[in-house]
């Protein structure tokens, strides 16, 4: 009975009762945990919520020693004839006051469970505008009384304009940080869809093997996960209006896809092959180069020659290919050491180093084609970029690429959503909002990359300004302290998965309370801690598994 007493607030000398927190005790058997919901009587007939942040056991004991005696000094087989008094006493931050009144609570106040409606009152989740289901929680777990309720939260502080973009942590496997973000972004599209606004649209990179290349086949789901997306509100159907991007190749693989989904989807008219021509493509060059430490800019200043149409080795179209590139570059590379060139100050060590990423890259790869697109199934992806229409779902795959060239792809595909929303693509009208959702963030915007890195550079422009022109990013690694702080700061909303103690003892993880932290040891797959400005308190939230095929089944 949620009307029953549980307990009573205790104020004592050494803990008293503050107006963040109060402390109350309970029957030793009654199950209570953290992230629990309790209100507790305050002034003025009003209440005061708090969440459960610690639970603690109690005896008369004087010390551990006491319990040793009373066994006949340490006998295993008895049981001490000696009667403890216990009981527990738990830890709540406090969360709301009905009337806004937040001076303590005083000693001996009655403590009650809250109700759902209570619940979902204190925690900042009633009536809330634009709602986005982000998932459920679970209050009084293995008690009668147990609840499930869905978690809302407000779109517009999740997709902007009042604040924007989503990083998701947890170590691999365990915290299954794809599937949180697919969840979310299906919530995202069912939301737009019921409303009858198609603005939105999704631009997701594959970066693990087929995890992602089938997101619009339906996957096998139980009745009963059928079941979590009724009561969510959410159907268990997969996305819809998905297109496939994969790097172009005529000898060999490129993608984990299998050859007959390929023809599949190709007839379908839901697969293309992306290749980048010299001709168009020549200025994302330097994509290639964003792992490299450039402190005298000498790479930068190569990259600059070769896209200066008015250079006199370079422009005037004297290289149309990735061949002539190469070969040109070579030429440089092969000049005496010390004299001067029409390179300028640019030294032959550094043309050298440069020849040797551009043929670790380019040469021999058919993505980077020396025809342009044509019209079998090809296409550049900063022209599919620019033509993005509302409510289209746009997986890229870069599961089987290098890192570099992975590095390359997610940054021109990047570059040209964030021109078009700043309206530099002429004839075109551009979704009001696009998602760019990518795994493994830290091998593009770790604290380690370097300072000239042009997809770092544009990351940050997403995450610092993306805000007001409706680009939004979702972004998930496995450990959050390895990620430059200007893109986890520039974040409105959290989600941590389960970690180790290693992360979670870090200074990104300091404004959790240490039992919280300690949660984050132990979470199951398919939960998360949740942080965001609406919420009162982190919440714990679940989520069902993806609705759509998934290849580790």
């Amino acid at each position: 009975m949620r009307d029953k007493i549980i307990g009573r607030v205790s104020a004592t000398e050494k803990y008293p009762t503050t107006m963040d927190k109060f402390t109350f005790w309970t029957d030793s058997d009654f199950r209570l945990g953290a992230f629990d919901i309790v209100k507790a009587e305050h002034i003025d007939g009003s209440f005061t919520f708090g969440t459960v942040r610690n639970i603690s056991h109690i005896t008369d004991a004087q010390s551990f020693l006491s319990g040793y005696i009373s066994n006949d000094f340490g006998d295993t087989e008895i049981e001490s004839p000696t009667l403890r008094v216990g009981m527990n006493y738990a830890e709540a931050s406090v969360a709301f006051n009905t009337k806004n009144i937040y001076t303590p609570v005083r000693n001996d106040s009655p403590v009650y469970l809250a109700s759902p409606d209570e619940i979902i009152y204190a925690l900042g989740l009633a009536e809330v505008q634009n709602p986005i289901v982000c998932g459920s929680l679970r209050m009084y777990e293995g008690t009668p009384d147990e609840v499930t309720l869905p978690v809302k939260m407000n779109a517009k502080f999740l997709l902007g304009p009042e604040g924007a973009h989503l990083n998701i942590s947890g170590i691999s496997g365990l915290a299954a940080k794809t599937s949180y973000a697919m969840f979310l972004l299906k919530s995202i599209q069912e939301y737009y869809a019921a409303m009858k606004d198609d603005s939105t649209a999704f631009v997701i990179f594959n970066v693990k093997g087929r995890d992602l290349t089938a997101i619009h086949i339906p996957g096998g789901l139980s009745e009963s996960e059928r079941k979590r997306y009724k009561d969510l509100g959410l159907s268990a159907a997969p996305f819809r209006n998905v297109k496939y991007y994969i790097p172009y190749s005529h000898s060999g693989r490129s993608t984990y896809i299998a050859q007959d989904d390929i023809d599949e989807y190709i007839q379908a008219g839901r697969l293309m092959k992306y290749k980048y021509c010299y001709e168009h493509d020549r200025e994302s060059l330097e994509m290639l180069f964003a792992d490299i430490d450039d402190p005298l800019q000498t790479m930068e200043s190569i990259i600059t020659k070769i896209i200066d149409d008015s250079d006199s080795d370079f422009g005037n179209k004297q290289v149309m290919t990735w061949t002539q590139l190469i070969e040109k570059v070579h030429t440089f590379s092969q000049k005496s050491q010390g004299k001067s060139s029409s390179a300028g100050e640019i030294t032959v060590q550094s043309w050298r180093k440069f020849k040797r990423i551009l043929n670790k890259s380019v040469k021999n790869d058919d993505m980077f084609a020396q025809r342009a697109v044509s019209e079998n199934h090809e296409c550049r992806l900063a022209d599919e970029m620019k033509n993005i229409k509302p409510g289209d779902v746009k997986v890229i795959d870069i599961a089987k690429l290098s890192e570099d060239k992975q590095a390359f792809v997610f940054g021109d595909a990047l570059r040209a959503i964030y021109r078009l929303k700043l309206g530099e693509y002429e004839g075109v009208n551009p979704p009001s909002r696009i998602i760019v959702f990518i795994d493994e963030l830290n091998k593009y915007a770790s604290k380690d990359a370097p300072k000239s890195s042009p997809v770092l550079r544009e990351i940050l422009d997403v995450t610092e300004r993306g805000r007001s022109l409706g680009v939004i990013m979702f972004g998930a690694e496995q450990f959050r302290s390895g990620i430059n702080a200007r893109v986890t700061g520039n974040c409105a909303v959290h989600a941590y998965g389960r970690t180790n103690a290693i992360e979670s003892a870090g200074k990104d993880y300091s404004h959790i309370p240490e039992t919280y932290r300690n949660i984050l040891l132990r979470l199951e797959q398919g939960e998360y801690l949740l942080q965001s400005p609406l919420f009162r308190s982190l919440l714990k939230v679940n989520f069902p598994r993806p609705a759509y095929k998934q290849f580790n089944d």
